[in-house]
């Protein structure tokens, strides 16, 4: 497929594309975007210390041909993820986007049962839910106080409330943790997990490569993990084609299509691209793919996991 030629979903055979890795937000709201900058895994993020809010979202996502989208918290401090899925439940009320919802909770406090019952009864859309679990010998990558905290009994036991609620749990952890985490899964089979950012490759080096993919083979026999192809640029801090190839191939060979969905990363991957680059990168990528593969990993795989109905045929 030529570089220089402009694609759209259709093009490739495929008629229904789902962004299953999204956040919007208002600046206000999140602590992290405020006063100095901290440390984050992606780098200085300067670009994204604004408003993003859904009308910005929309028009960049609809103009790539994206049809429905996935709202994943963007880390609202925990004494106010309530209040979160009272104003995303507003903003869909309003616009139609998001169509699902993955909010967040103190999953190590033993009160985070109530939390989910409060998010449940405000929206409709809730899906699951995310609290990072990722730990590195990087101080600059951490974002859990360390590497096994899924082991927590707190933890385990509200991530065991998961399944009555029809919930799922997206699991955010570096190829390091991924024994642990084969492990941890194994024991909720009842619970799908979705393995965010494809696993957190860093690069295409070796010395990364190499456990990443040992880690992905552990959690691969697991029926109840799905992987979200997103976030690829985390740590190049660029659109790296060979890279997302590499990610997208290699999951979909482990895990098949039928469990691989991509997702935008936006606004984060706006520090270094913009919509149209990275959807265009991601369509030349998946045409290398038998067509059925292209519309499971861009559309059917997350209309199944995050329950949402069927596109409507035009």
């Amino acid at each position: 497929m030529s570089r220089a030629e402009t694609l759209t979903p259709a093009a490739i055979g495929v008629r229904d594309v789902v962004d299953a890795h999204h956040h919007i937000w208002r600046m206000a709201d999140m602590p992290w975007l405020q006063g100095p900058m901290i440390p984050r895994i992606f780098g200085p993020y300067e670009p994204v210390r604004r408003d993003y809010l859904v009308d910005e979202y929309v028009r960049d996502a609809t103009a790539e041909g994206i049809d429905a989208g996935v709202y994943v918290q963007p880390n609202w401090a925990l004494d106010r993820v309530v209040d979160e899925i009272r104003w995303i439940q507003a903003v869909h009320d309003a616009s139609g986007w998001p169509h699902a919802v993955v909010g967040s909770a103190d999953l190590f406090d033993p009160g985070a049962g109530a939390v989910f019952e409060q998010q449940r009864a405000l929206s409709p859309l809730m899906r699951g839910t995310r609290l990072q679990l990722h730990w590195h010998e990087d101080e600059r990558f951490r974002f859990a106080s360390g590497p096994a905290r899924m082991h927590d009994d707190v933890f385990r036991a509200n991530i065991g409330l998961l399944a009555g609620l029809g919930w799922l749990f997206e699991l955010q952890v570096f190829p390091g943790q991924m024994a642990d985490a084969a492990r941890f899964v194994a024991d909720f089979p009842d619970t799908t997990f979705v393995l965010v950012h494809a696993g957190m490759l860093e690069s295409a080096d070796p010395r990364h490569v190499t456990p990443w993919r040992a880690g992905l083979a552990l959690l691969a026999p697991l029926p109840n993990v799905t992987v979200k192809l997103s976030g690829i640029g985390t740590f190049v801090h660029r659109v790296d084609e060979d890279l997302i190839r590499l990610v997208a191939t290699t999951s979909v060979d482990l895990f098949g299509a039928e469990r691989c969905m991509f997702g935008s990363n936006f606004p984060i991957e706006s520090i270094w691209t913009d919509f149209h680059t990275l959807v265009q990168t991601w369509l030349r990528v998946l045409a290398d793919l038998p067509v059925d593969d292209r519309r499971d990993v861009l559309g059917r795989t997350a209309r199944r996991v995050y329950s949402l109905p069927e596109p409507v045929e035009p």
